[in-house]
């Protein structure tokens, strides 16, 4: 008998978490662990008491065809990773790892090249979350280390402003 490695032990609980998203266009789920515990799980989703796409029949980002990764402000969901910070105490994330999964709605494959929103990574620095393990495929997956994201500040980047303009 052979086990699966941990971080696809923890990826396949994630994917668990994720029928549960409610979003028509992608579904996301994040898991956050620290010493083989879960500390919290979150899924893609409305915020509670607000109707969900899902329920409503449609989705305002696909109705306006907003390509991936833009706009989030149209957008009814609160992110996975978002959800699962906001159910932990940071004092238990600070040094964990949060696990992540996306599929597509439409034909049920892993979202390519799936990785948190600049808010999100935000979210995930704050937090103290130390590494970010992303599905690629059933078995294959990515680790990122968060300190890259701070070494590596792309909100720095020229935007195109000048200093008067700040």
């Amino acid at each position: 008998m052979q086990r699966i490695n941990k971080h696809n032990y923890y990826l396949d609980i994630c994917e668990t978490v994720l029928e549960r998203s409610t979003c028509l266009r992608r579904s996301f789920a994040a898991i956050i662990v620290k010493n083989d515990e879960i500390l919290a799980t979150g899924y893609s989703g409305a915020p509670r008491g607000r109707k969900n796409c899902c329920d409503l029949g449609y989705c305002r980002r696909e109705e306006l065809k907003v390509p991936r990764g833009t706009r989030y402000e149209l957008c009814r969901s609160v992110h996975a990773e978002q959800n699962a910070i906001i159910s932990a105490r940071r004092l238990d994330m600070i040094g964990s790892t949060l696990y992540l999964v996306g599929k597509e709605n439409t034909d049920k494959q892993y979202v390519k090249n799936a990785a948190p929103c600049s808010l999100c990574e935000r979210f995930i620095i704050n937090a103290g979350i130390e590494e970010v393990v992303i599905r690629d495929t059933k078995e294959d997956y990515r680790v990122v280390e968060v300190k890259k994201w701070v070494e590596e500040d792309d909100s720095l980047e020229d935007r195109g402003y000048s200093n008067t303009q700040l």
